[in-house]
C-alpha cells in the first residue's frame, strides 16, 4: 500500500465519520430553544473552557453540558424548563444558580469566583494537587511528578514520541534514541499507567518513532516514584498519556505532515461525547526515510605473533608493534508505522463508569548498512625473516527488514462510593506483540567474497497486567490507599543463523528461548496533612519470578535452565512544608529496583556480524537504588521556579563490558555484569518566565556529579592461544550537565516562533570518554482558517551537531566512535479542527452527564 492510498483511505474515513454524525444530528434534533452566554470572573472578564452544566429539574433526560471558548462564550440548544446551573473552571470556585429557561436568547453572564490562590493551591491532597504552574505552563509540578503538555511545543508538531521528549524537563535523548533522565538510561515507560505492547519488546528508538505526537495528552515525568507506583525504573518512569478527549459534543483534527528527510505522516483524532458515552478514535500512519553514520578507529597494542623471534623484527620491544582497524559505515533505513486506538467511557450511573478501549501498532522497516574496514597491521615473513607492512580492505553489505505488529485491550471499571473520595478502581490489560528481524550479510575481503551471513530473529511477547486501586478519606485531611498489582510477561525468542564462515559460535546463535517472568505486588500509602506540614507514608512489596528455558544446537551445549525469585520491600515518603501561598518545600524517599531486560539474560540472543557480538548473560542480576530528592517550588504571575536537589545510590550497577575473548582476531564481544556502586548527586532547575505577554521562555539544568565503581576481571586467550587475565576499570568520577533553553515569540496572534536548545556535557570514567554535544531546533507556527487550521514549520538540529563521540580505553586496545543516529531534518505540518466545541446530538436520550474533564483520563499507575 502506497502513501497516496494511506492518505486517500483516511482522508475518506475521517470525512464519512463527519457526515454520519452530522447527519445524526438533523435527523433526531428535539423541539429545543437556542441558548448563549457567557462565563465572566469577579472582573468582569471572560473565563475561557469553562464546563457549564444545565440540569433539568423535573426531567434529567433534558440535562446537557457545554464548555465556553476562548472568549469565555458558549450555545447550546435546550428543552424549555427549570434548570440548575452549575459553572467549573479550573482554580475557580464551584458555582451553582438556577434558571428559568423559555424560550430562544441570551440568559446573560454567569460569575464565578476565583480560589483563595490561582496560581498555586497548597496541598490538601497532598498527591493530587498541582503546587506551581497555571494551565497556561507548559509544565506542573506536584508532589511526585511533573506534568509536560506538548500542546505548546511547536518543535515537535507533526514528530512523534521521541521528539517530544527532546524537549521534555529531566528528559535527555541520546543520537541513538537512548532515552535518560538526570544522566541515568534505567528509565521505566508506561502508556496510560501499564506498560504497553505499543513500546514494544526490544524495539528501542523505533518503538518511540512509531507513536505520533498529535495523539500524546501529556508526559508524566515521575522522578521519584511514590509506591503506589510500580517500583521498576531506578531514573524514574516515563507515563505517556495518549489524547481521549472529552469534550462535549463532536470534536476532532486532522494532521498530515511531509518533511525531509522523508517523511509523511496523516494523524487524526476525533472524540464524541453526549450524555453517559464519551467514544474516541484514533488512528494514523506514516512513512520515513533515515540515515546513520558510525565511524569507528580502533589502535591494537602489544601484539605478539606465534612462532616468531623477536630479535628479527625492525622494532626493539615487541611491546612497539601495532594494529590499527578503521571502519566507517551507513545506514539507511525505510520505516512504515500504522496506528488505530478506539475506545468508550459509559457512565452506569453518576458514581460508576467503564471503559473499555483497545490499541493496534504495525512497524515495517527495511536498512542497508555498508561498513568499510582498512586494517594497518605488520607480518612476518619466513624467508626474508623480517617484517613488512600490510594491509587490507573489508566490506560488509547488511540488508534487513524488520517488522512488528502489537495489540493491546483495556478494561476498566471506576466507582465511586461517595463525593469525597472514597473510590475503587479496577482495570485488566491484554497485550500482544510479535516481532521479526530478518538479514542478509555478505562480507568481502580485498574485493573477494569471504561469506554470507542470513540471520532471523522472532520473538512473541504475552502480558496481562491487571490491577485494583482502592482510596478511602479518613477526615477531611488524610487518606488511606492500598491496591494490588499482577503482571504475567511471556517471552518467546527463536533465533536462526545461517553462516559460510568459519566462526565457531555460529551454532549457538541457533537458539530458542522461553522467559517467563510475574510480578505480585501489594502498596499501603497513608497521607495526611497538620497545619502547613503535609506527609505520605507508603510501603510496597513485590514477589517477583523469572524462568528462563534456553536452548541452542550447539552439539556440545547442555540447556540451560535458570529460575530466581525475588521478594522486596519498596518504602516511600513524601513530606512538604507550605511556607507561604507560593512557596513550598518538597522532601522525598524511595527505594527502586531495575530488573534485567529480558534479551539481556539470553547468552546467545541475537548475530548482526562477526565482529560486534553482544553476549548475554543469564546470570545477570536487578540493581537496587535508593533514591533521595529536597526541592522548593516558587510560582509568581509571571514566572515558576522549580530547583531540585537529588542523590540516588545504586548497588550492584548493570555495566558494559567491552573485551576481545581471543587477541588473535579482531572480534569484540559486549556483555552485561553486575559490578560495584554507582553514585549520582546533583542539582535540577526547572523554570518558566514569561516577561512579556509575547515572549515566553522556558529552561531547565541539571548540573550533577557522578562516581562509579567497580573493576571487572575476565579471561582471554593471547596470539599463542594462552590465557591471559585481564581487567577493566570501570571506576570514574566527576560533573557533567545537561541544559535546555525554549524560548517563544508570539509575533501577533496567529504567528509564532520557537527556538530550542540543548547541551549536554562530557563524561568521563577510568575506561571510557564520552565527548560534550549541543543541538538547536527550530519552529514556527501560524494559525490558519479562523481558528480552524493550524500550519506549523520545523527544522531539528539546524547546525547538524546532533552527534556522540566516545573514546574506550582498555589494555591492549584504544577505540574511538563517532555516531549520528539522524542527520538535519525539517517538516511542515497542516492540522484541521473539527466542529471543535460544537455539538451533535445524539439519537437516544441518555442521562445527565459530568462535564468537568476536558482533557484526557486520570492514571494511578501502580
Amino acid at each position: 500500500m502506497n502513501q497516496t492510498e494511506i492518505i486517500n483511505i483516511f482522508t475518506k474515513k475521517t470525512l464519512g465519520l463527519t457526515f454520519v454524525l452530522s447527519a445524526a444530528a438533523f435527523a433526531f434534533g428535539q423541539e429545543k430553544v437556542g441558548i448563549s452566554g457567557t462565563v465572566v470572573n469577579k472582573s468582569n472578564q471572560p473565563v475561557p473552557y469553562a464546563s457549564v452544566t444545565f440540569s433539568n429539574k423535573q426531567n434529567k433526560l433534558f440535562s446537557d453540558a457545554t464548555l465556553t471558548d476562548e472568549k469565555g462564550q458558549y450555545k447550546l440548544e435546550l428543552t424549555p424548563g427549570n434548570y440548575d446551573i452549575t459553572i467549573e473552571a479550573i482554580d475557580y470556585k464551584k458555582s451553582l444558580i438556577n434558571k428559568q429557561i423559555s424560550a430562544a436568547g441570551n440568559i446573560g453572564a454567569l460569575s464565578i469566583e476565583p480560589e483563595k490562590s490561582a496560581t498555586n493551591v497548597k496541598t490538601q491532597d497532598i498527591e493530587g494537587i498541582v503546587l506551581t504552574a497555571p494551565t497556561t505552563k507548559p509544565y506542573k509540578v506536584e508532589l511526585d511528578k511533573r506534568t509536560y503538555d506538548p500542546s505548546q511545543d511547536i518543535v515537535s508538531k507533526g514528530g512523534n514520541l521521541q521528539d517530544v521528549l527532546s524537549n521534555v524537563p529531566s528528559v535527555s535523548v541520546d543520537t541513538d534514541g537512548t532515552v535518560s533522565m538526570r544522566g541515568s538510561t534505567n528509565v521505566k515507560f508506561l502508556i496510560n499507567g501499564k506498560p504497553s505492547a505499543l513500546l514494544g519488546i526490544d524495539d528501542g528508538a523505533n518503538a518511540l518513532q512509531s507513536i505520533p505526537a498529535d495523539q500524546i495528552e501529556r508526559i508524566e515525568v515521575i522522578t521519584n516514584p511514590s509506591s503506589k507506583f510500580e517500583a521498576s525504573g531506578t531514573s524514574g518512569i516515563l507515563n505517556i498519556i495518549l489524547k481521549k478527549n472529552k469534550k462535549v459534543g463532536f470534536n476532532g483534527n486532522i494532521t498530515g505532515t511531509l518533511g525531509y528527510l522523508p517523511r509523511t505522516n496523516l494523524n487524526t483524532n476525533l472524540s464524541w461525547r453526549k450524555n453517559n458515552w464519551t467514544w474516541f478514535l484514533n488512528g494514523g500512519g506514516g512513512y520515513s526515510e533515515n540515515k546513520s553514520k558510525n565511524d569507528t578507529e580502533t589502535t591494537y597494542n602489544n601484539i605478539v605473533f606465534p612462532n616468531v623471534n623477536p630479535s628479527a623484527s625492525p622494532f626493539t620491544q615487541p611491546d612497539d608493534i601495532q594494529s590499527h582497524q578503521l571502519q566507517n559505515s551507513t545506514n539507511k533505513s525505510y520505516n512504515n508505522n500504522y496506528n488505530l486506538s478506539a475506545g468508550f467511557v459509559y457512565d452506569i450511573s453518576p458514581k460508576t463508569s467503564v471503559n473499555l478501549s483497545g490499541v493496534v501498532r504495525t512497524f515495517e522497516g527495511d536498512s542497508n548498512e555498508l561498513l568499510n574496514t582498512y586494517n594497518d597491521f605488520f607480518r612476518y615473513n619466513k624467508d626474508s625473516n623480517s617484517w613488512n607492512a600490510m594491509n587490507s580492505f573489508g566490506q560488509r553489505n547488511s540488508t534487513g527488514r524488520n517488522t512488528n505488529l502489537a495489540f493491546q485491550g483495556d478494561l476498566g471499571l471506576d466507582h465511586k462510593f461517595n463525593d469525597n473520595g472514597h473510590n475503587l478502581s479496577l482495570s485488566l490489560s491484554l497485550q500482544r506483540n510479535r516481532s521479526n528481524n530478518n538479514s542478509t550479510i555478505l562480507e568481502t575481503e580485498n574485493y573477494l567474497p569471504v561469506f554470507e551471513d542470513i540471520t532471523s530473529r522472532k520473538s512473541v511477547n504475552k502480558t496481562v497486567v491487571g490491577k485494583a486501586d482502592y482510596e478511602l478519606p479518613i477526615g477531611e485531611q488524610s487518606k488511606l490507599e492500598a491496591g494490588y498489582r499482577i503482571d504475567v510477561n511471556n517471552n518467546d525468542y527463536d533465533n536462526f543463523v545461517s553462516s559460510t564462515s568459519n566462526n565457531p559460535f555460529i551454532p549457538s546463535y541457533n537458539n530458542k528461548t522461553e522467559y517467563r517472568e510475574m510480578f505480585n505486588a501489594f502498596y499501603l500509602q497513608f497521607k495526611s496533612k497538620v497545619g502547613n506540614f503535609g506527609y505520605q507514608l507508603g510501603l510496597r512489596d513485590e514477589l517477583s519470578n523469572v524462568k528462563i528455558n534456553y536452548d541452542n544446537l550447539d552439539p556440545n551445549f547442555v540447556p540451560l535452565n535458570k529460575t530466581k525469585n525475588y521478594n522486596n520491600l519498596f518504602p516511600s515518603v513524601f513530606l512538604s512544608y507550605d511556607v507561604s501561598k507560593d512557596n513550598q518545600i518538597l522532601v522525598n524517599y524511595s527505594r527502586r529496583i531495575d530488573r534485567p531486560r529480558s534479551f539481556f539474560m539470553i547468552p546467545f540472543p541475537n548475530y548482526s556480524n562477526n565482529q560486534n557480538i553482544f553476549e548475554g548473560n543469564i546470570d545477570l542480576n536487578p540493581s537496587y537504588v535508593d533514591s533521595y530528592e529536597v526541592g522548593y517550588n516558587i510560582s509568581r504571575k509571571k514566572f515558576t521556579v522549580n530547583p531540585t536537589l537529588y542523590y540516588r545510590h545504586a548497588t550492584e550497577d548493570t555495566k558494559m563490558l567491552i573485551y576481545r575473548p581471543d587477541e588473535s582476531q579482531n572480534v569484540f564481544y559486549t556483555k552485561p555484569i553486575n559490578l560495584g556502586n554507582d553514585d549520582r548527586y546533583g542539582l535540577d532547575l526547572n523554570f518558566t518566565y514569561d516577561p512579556f505577554s509575547w515572549f515566553k521562555i522556558m529552561g531547565s539544568l541539571d548540573v550533577f556529579g557522578y562516581k562509579t565503581t567497580g573493576i571487572a576481571y575476565y579471561t582471554t586467550k593471547d596470539a599463542q592461544g594462552n590465557e591471559k587475565q585481564n581487567s577493566m576499570d570501570f571506576t570514574g568520577d566527576g560533573f557533567s550537565t545537561r541544559a535546555r533553553l525554549n524560548t517563544t515569540f508570539k509575533l501577533d496572534k496567529t504567528l509564532s516562533v520557537q527556538l530550542q536548545g540543548f547541551y549536554r556535557g562530557a563524561q568521563k570514567t577510568a575506561s571510557q570518554d564520552t565527548q560534550d554535544m549541543y543541538a538547536l531546533n527550530l519552529g514556527i507556527s501560524k494559525t490558519i482558517w479562523k481558528g480552524d487550521g493550524t500550519i506549523n514549520f520545523n527544522i531539528q538540529d539546524i547546525f547538524n551537531t546532533r552527534s556522540r563521540e566516545v573514546y574506550t580505553y582498555s589494555s591492549d586496545f584504544t577505540r574511538r566512535n563517532y555516531m549520528q543516529w539522524q542527520p538535519r531534518q525539517f517538516s511542515i505540518a497542516l492540522t484541521y479542527r473539527f466542529k471543535q466545541g460544537e455539538k451533535i446530538e445524539q439519537p437516544k436520550k441518555k442521562k445527565d452527564i459530568n462535564a468537568n474533564d476536558t482533557g484526557g483520563d486520570e492514571q494511578a499507575p501502580m
